[in-house]
């Protein structure tokens, strides 16, 4: 199976991948996109209370607004820079997979994971997810999916094409956002579903927009899925040409958001 093939199909199974993104940990958290606060509030609304587990919590983006929102937050993080970063920033975190990580006899109200589930096995991730909840616990999967405009992703893919062609970073970067959406719900949806421990889940949705500077879209693409492997000469290539793609098609341009949240509720 190809790199681009296990991207969509299967991530959890790239560990190098899941475990890459602290290479970086401070641009990863200045430049990630937040998520509505909305959101977080019904999350929050939903469950018993407001004891919550994060898992795969990165830098603490998700874990911060949730304790914004009035949570009680543990992260579990497998990479110790990105945990470090976290906890520097306020959030407890332990360092381990979701799937190994031990609860110790602990319980939660609530699980979230914020654009990090597609890391987990689908089907081992809820069933683990239904053991740490509480009666009624809610177990909440919350991705973010940008759109960027057509005249700047055909600039983009034309940079890829050329420097990268058929590496994972130009796969991450190029690929449809519909398409991923889709194979990742599916596992999503379907791990809930086999552990036979959950309702069947709800899906919640806010559509929302941010205009970026070239400069500021390119700060955050390092930290996207394949460029936190690529060899530090290749990336500096890749960032400068594209620098100068996109400054040729204007100063900047508005990305379309859709944020999702896939809830379920612990039936048993």
């Amino acid at each position: 199976m190809s790199a681009a093939s296990l991207s969509a199909r299967e991530p959890h199974r790239a560990r190098e991948m899941a475990e890459s993104f602290g290479v970086d940990a401070e641009r990863y958290d200045r430049s990630r996109p937040r998520y509505p606060d909305a959101l977080f509030e019904r999350i929050l609304n939903a469950g018993p209370g407001r004891d919550v587990l994060d898992v795969g919590c990165g830098t603490g983006i998700a874990a911060r607004q949730l304790q914004a929102a009035g949570a009680t937050v543990l992260g579990v993080e497998p990479d110790a820079r990105m945990a470090g970063f976290a906890r520097r920033h306020g959030t407890d975190v332990e360092v381990a997979t979701f799937e190994t990580w031990e609860p110790a006899g602990r319980d939660f109200d609530i699980v979230v994971a914020g654009q990090s589930w597609h890391w987990v096995d689908p089907v081992a991730g809820a069933d683990k997810a239904a053991r740490v909840l509480r009666p009624g616990g809610l177990l909440a999967v919350i991705r973010n999916d940008g759109q960027i405009p057509p005249a700047v992703a055909d600039a983009v893919a034309g940079v890829y094409r050329r420097l990268l062609p058929g590496t994972f970073a130009a796969d991450a970067v190029t690929r449809s956002a519909a398409d991923t959406y889709t194979v990742q719900t599916a596992g999503t949806v379907d791990g809930i579903r086999q552990t036979g421990r959950f309702g069947e889940p709800d899906r919640w949705s806010v559509t929302w927009e941010q205009h970026v500077d070239n400069d500021d879209w390119l700060d955050l693409l390092p930290t996207s899925d394949g460029h936190t492997l690529l060899p530090a000469a290749e990336l500096a290539e890749v960032l400068s040409t594209l620098r100068t793609a996109l400054h040729a098609l204007g100063p900047g341009f508005t990305i379309q958001y859709v944020t999702t949240v896939f809830a379920a509720t612990r039936s048993r």
